[in-house]
């Protein structure tokens, strides 16, 4: 008899910066059956908090996000229609809530969905092994960090290794 998994709704966000002033420049979603989705976003003419540290850290330019990326309303329209009434889990909620929060408040709209802290789904032991198994996805995948669909799909990804953990890495961790 198999146990269904029942992996959350990621959504991982970037920013033009770390601190006070930033803004969002990219979402991302991963989807329980895998998909995923990710919005470049236009900066606002009033947005103009930017730091290259963050730049290096996401490889996103202003320059690309002037000409690729979507208006907040179009952003934030689509990820209502997707997430309406979900709750939907990231692993940084202190930074992701307020960027997301100033998205929707610039677009006019009210969010539909709630968003979490994915550490709210994880008993004491996962979260103790939630470093140490966030490095071993790392390295196993050739997934480019620091961009938010991706990012996403790292947190779903730990999730699954954490909850539903599959029985050829419970034998090897008992003979190791």
């Amino acid at each position: 008899m198999s146990t269904a998994i029942e992996l959350p709704i990621v959504l991982d966000v970037e920013a033009s910066g770390f601190g006070r002033g930033s803004y969002p420049i990219e979402v991302g979603i991963a989807l329980p059956n895998g998909d995923l989705h990710a919005w470049l976003i236009k900066p606002l003419l009033e947005w103009v908090h930017w730091q290259e540290e963050a730049e290096q850290v996401h490889g996103i330019s202003r320059e690309r996000l002037q000409r690729e990326g979507m208006g907040v309303r179009k952003v934030a329209m689509a990820l209502n229609h997707m997430l309406a009434g979900k709750t939907v889990y990231t692993d940084g909620w202190g930074v992701d809530r307020p960027w997301l929060a100033l998205l929707f408040e610039q677009a006019e709209l009210v969010q539909k969905f709630r968003l979490e802290s994915i550490f709210v789904l994880l008993n004491q032991a996962q979260l103790e092994s939630w470093a140490a198994t966030r490095a071993q996805v790392l390295a196993e995948g050739e997934r480019q960090a620091h961009r938010a669909g991706t990012d996403a799909q790292i947190v779903q990804t730990i999730y699954r290794q954490l909850a539903y953990p599959s029985p050829t890495s419970d034998a090897a961790a008992r003979r190791a």
